[in-house]
């Protein structure tokens, strides 16, 4: 595959120099328009996690609040069943008709989940209809996401330049860390400006309708996107040796199989870190450590903008070091560094010592997920990257991440277990590690 570059040479011919110009101005439009995207879309996802307490009081009927609590969560994780779903059918799409065409249709799908999730009466209004509609505004989310990493990936992928895909891929995680801070700031605003009573009535619904407030923004940004050049040229190749993948899941499933597993195996990491320590991490604090919902929020809100940055800066640092390098690093780092955190974080248990740990968190997973993407999609040619991604990244989702808060609270309230998340991580840290052995040295790209 011909590779892109937005750097004109010495001596270029006349007019080479504006081609270029329009190339690089091209790659900025694709970083912004797909990470502007993505937030917005993984923004509906946090929010429902930082309020499933509220949701859980609203929606989920029994006595018991860790009984709401863990019905509430089985809610979000039901969202991750259809994921494998969404990976299948949005990433043959996305294979087939064109990134651009994906990237359109998972943000529509976004805004539907969460019209839905928004505008459900509660279960004292309408009974068991109130938990159906909040499972369906999950599905709806959960099959747009399926379809969402192995788009936007590929998507940036195939318009970065020679030399910088690593850095051009780390902002997919980078506005997942964006789609966290906004997420953070609004659970700290609503949780500060309203009363405990106010946030449990109607409070909670704000940070949902923000989210369709700006979705429509997302949409036309999408809708502005250029196609990929590596598309274009793998449907001209197509188109002219006549070996056009009519099924890119079926050739994905039956070509690569030994890339399917290897791309599974390292993206349990890439699932499993953000759900247990990002995700799950204010609502853990503040039910087994005492701290309260504006403590817990304020540090998520610090902690992410660690994950931006980290996310950009380990993505650059793949391209010159090697993804493998890196994403061993990471993981060396989140295998040593969890469980005693958490243990200083139990003994201190003060404000400072959260915003501390909860940054180092979100740091030490930027390092490895930012690099992620990158290295998922140079497993994959262009002509079955999406469908790969996303069935590979979609799976250890669905069956790691998305039950991670469900698994992580049942383990805490009935076996006792003390810091159930770092565990956790630990142990997809493990199979990481074995993972990156077989991760081939940028064959597609």
């Amino acid at each position: 595959m011909k590779d892109i570059t937005i750097n004109p040479g010495v001596g270029a011919p006349p007019g080479r120099g504006a081609s270029q110009t329009a190339k690089a101005h091209s790659g900025r439009k694709a970083v912004i328009a797909a990470s502007a995207g993505n937030a917005l879309e993984w923004y509906d996802f946090t929010v429902y996690a930082l309020f499933a307490v509220y949701i859980g009081q609203n929606f989920f009927h029994n006595a018991d609040p860790t009984v709401q609590l863990m019905a509430s969560f089985l809610a979000f994780g039901l969202g991750f069943v259809v994921r494998p779903l969404g990976a299948l059918i949005l990433g043959s799409y996305g294979d087939r008709a064109g990134r651009k065409a994906a990237l359109t249709l998972t943000i529509m799908l976004m805004a539907l989940g969460t019209l839905l999730i928004a505008a459900a009466p509660p279960y004292a209004a309408i009974g068991v209809g109130a938990p159906l509609l909040i499972v369906c505004g999950r599905v709806l989310q959960g099959f747009s996401a399926g379809g969402e990493v192995g788009g936007a990936t590929a998507f940036l992928v195939e318009h970065a330049p020679e030399g910088k895909r690593g850095q051009y891929a780390s902002w997919l995680q980078a506005s997942m860390g964006i789609s966290n801070l906004l997420g953070a700031l609004v659970a700290t605003l609503v949780t500060t400006l309203l009363t405990e009573q106010q946030v449990g009535e109607w409070g909670w619904r704000v940070p949902f309708i923000i989210g369709l407030a700006i979705a429509p923004v997302g949409l036309w940004m999408r809708r502005a996107l250029d196609e990929t050049p590596h598309f274009r040229e793998e449907q001209a190749r197509q188109a002219l040796q006549g070996d056009r993948v009519k099924e890119p899941l079926l050739s994905v499933l039956r070509d690569y199989p030994r890339e399917l597993l290897t791309g599974l195996c390292i993206s349990v990491l890439w699932a499993v870190g953000p759900y247990a320590l990002i995700i799950f991490m204010p609502i853990y604090v503040q039910k087994s450590m005492g701290f309260s919902s504006s403590q817990a929020f304020l540090a998520a809100l610090v902690g992410n903008l660690f994950l931006i940055g980290g996310c950009v800066f380990s993505g650059t640092l793949s391209d010159r070091y090697g993804r493998r390098n890196v994403l061993r690093a990471a993981a060396l780092l989140l295998l040593l560094a969890s469980y005693p955190l958490m243990m200083w974080l139990k003994a201190s248990h003060t404000q400072g010592a959260l915003i501390v740990v909860q940054s180092l968190f979100c740091l030490m997973v930027a390092m490895y997920v930012g690099v992620a993407p990158a290295a998922l999609s140079e497993v994959f040619p262009t002509s079955v990257r999406s469908s790969g991604m996303s069935l590979s990244y979609n799976t250890a989702v669905t069956v790691l991440g998305g039950f991670a808060p469900a698994i992580l609270t049942w383990i805490t309230y009935t076996t006792g277990v003390a810091f159930a998340p770092a565990l956790y991580v630990m142990g997809a840290c493990v199979v990481a590690l074995v993972a990156l052995t077989l991760l081939p040295q940028g064959r597609h790209v």
